[in-house]
C-alpha cells in the first residue's frame, strides 16, 4: 500500500476508505471541493467527516472531482458564522486530500449541482483547463504572507511628529487664529497619505527580496488598517525552506516594528481556484436581442462585432444629452459577456472544433468552467 492509500484518520477528523459512488437522496444535490489530477482507479482512499457526510470521487478520464451529498442551497445569503464553518469544512478537506500527497485544483466556496450528470459536464468541460492547470501547479504549493504594524498608534505618533504634518500644522497655525474642524480632518488625511506611503515603501521591500523565490505573487486586498501587506505566493515546494529563511531574517529586521504571519502550505487558492458559471437560455435570449442578434446560431466574431457596434452606438461621451445612456452601455457590456461566457462554454464542450453555436440547443443552462477572478 503506498502513502496515498494509507492517508486516514488525519488531525481535521477524517476516517475510513475513499470509494467511488455516493447515492444522492431526493431534493438534494452535490457538492464539490475541487478536482485531482487523478483516476478514480488510482485514487481508493476514502474519507468522511466527523459529521458523517462521505466525501467521494467522481472520475472522468485521467481527472476526479472530490465530492459529498448536500442540501441545495444559497451560499450567498448565509449568515457569517454559518458561512465560516462552510468555508472551514471546504478548505480543511481540500487540504487534507492534499496532504495525502495529491495535486489539488480547488472549487469555489459553495460549488453545488444537482447531479452526477452535471459533475460528469464539469469534468468534461473543464478538462482541458484543469490539465493545464495541473501543469502550471505541479510541484506547488501557496504561501499566504500578511504583515502587520506591531504598534499602529506609535507609527501614527512618528508620522505626528514628522516634518510633513509639523509643517502642515505650522502652516494652518501661521493662517489661522484657532484649529477648526476642517482643519482637523485636513491634518487627519495628511497623516493616513504618509501611512500609505510607509506601507508601500515597505510593501515594495519586501516583495523585492522575495519575489525571486517565487513563480507567482497575488496582492490582495488589506483587511484593516494594521495590516501593512497581503501577499499569496506559489512557489515550489523545494523551495519552501529557503522561502521560510528569508522570511525569518525579514522577520528580524522589521522585529521591533512589523509582525510577519505566514500561512501554508497550501493548494494554489489564490491563483487557479475554479469555478462554474451558469448561463441560462432565458438570458441567452435578452442578451442576443440586446445586441441585436437576429439567428440563434452564432460566432465569437459575430456576438463581437455585434458588441462593438452597439457598444459605440451606446457609449456615454457619444450620447451626452440622451437619457440612461450609461444604463443602456452596462446593458450591452453585461450582454457580451453573457454570449462570449456562452461561446467559450459550447467550445469546452467541443474542445474548441465548432466555431459556430446554437443557442436554441440551450434547455435550461449551459456551464463554463473558468479560474475564479
Amino acid at each position: 500500500m503506498n502513502d496515498k492509500q494509507a492517508c486516514r484518520n488525519t488531525t481535521s477528523g477524517f476516517s475510513g476508505n475513499l470509494i467511488a459512488g455516493g447515492k444522492i437522496m431526493n431534493n438534494h444535490g452535490i457538492y464539490i471541493y475541487g478536482i485531482i489530477n487523478s483516476g478514480l482507479n488510482k485514487f481508493i482512499t476514502d474519507y468522511s467527516t466527523d459529521g458523517g457526510e462521505k466525501i467521494y470521487g467522481f472520475s472522468y478520464q485521467d481527472i476526479t472531482a472530490i465530492l459529498d451529498n448536500s442540501i441545495i442551497f444559497d451560499y450567498s445569503n448565509l449568515p457569517k458564522d454559518i458561512l465560516a464553518r462552510r468555508l472551514l469544512k471546504h478548505q480543511t478537506i481540500i487540504e487534507e486530500i492534499m496532504n495525502c500527497g495529491y495535486t489539488i485544483i480547488p472549487m469555489k466556496l459553495g460549488t453545488l449541482v444537482s447531479s452526477e450528470n452535471e459533475v460528469s459536464d464539469i469534468l468534461n468541460k473543464g478538462y482541458v483547463l484543469s490539465k493545464n492547470i495541473f501543469k502550471k501547479i505541479k510541484n506547488m504549493i501557496e504561501i499566504d504572507l500578511a504583515v502587520t504594524w506591531n504598534d499602529l498608534n506609535s507609527v501614527l505618533r512618528g508620522i505626528g511628529e514628522g516634518e510633513v504634518i509639523k509643517e502642515l500644522k505650522e502652516k494652518i497655525l501661521a493662517d489661522s487664529q484657532e484649529i477648526t474642524i476642517e482643519h482637523k480632518i485636513k491634518i487627519g488625511t495628511a497623516v493616513k497619505n504618509e501611512l500609505d506611503k510607509s506601507r508601500e515603501i515597505i510593501s515594495s521591500e519586501i516583495l523585492t527580496c522575495l519575489k525571486n523565490f517565487s513563480n507567482d505573487i497575488k496582492i490582495h486586498t488589506l483587511m484593516n488598517d494594521t495590516m501593512i501587506a497581503n501577499f499569496a505566493f506559489l512557489i515550489e515546494k523545494r523551495k519552501l525552506e529557503e522561502f521560510e529563511r528569508k522570511i525569518e531574517e525579514l522577520n528580524s529586521e522589521y522585529s521591533e516594528k512589523l509582525n510577519f504571519r505566514c500561512v501554508g502550505p497550501l493548494p494554489p487558492y489564490s491563483f487557479y481556484t475554479l469555478e462554474i458559471k451558469k448561463i441560462l437560455n432565458r438570458d441567452l435570449g435578452w442578451a442576443t436581442k440586446k445586441l441585436g442578434l437576429k439567428n440563434s446560431r452564432i460566432s465569437k466574431g459575430e456576438v463581437k462585432k455585434a458588441y462593438q457596434s452597439s457598444a459605440f452606438a451606446s457609449h456615454p461621451d457619444k450620447n451626452i444629452d440622451l437619457p440612461n445612456t450609461e444604463k443602456e452601455f452596462d446593458e450591452v457590456n453585461k450582454a457580451y459577456k453573457i454570449l462570449n461566457e456562452y461561446c467559450q462554454s459550447c467550445e469546452q464542450a467541443n474542445h474548441g472544433k465548432n466555431e459556430f453555436f446554437d443557442i436554441e440547443e440551450v434547455d435550461n443552462s449551459a456551464i463554463l468552467v473558468k479560474v475564479k477572478e
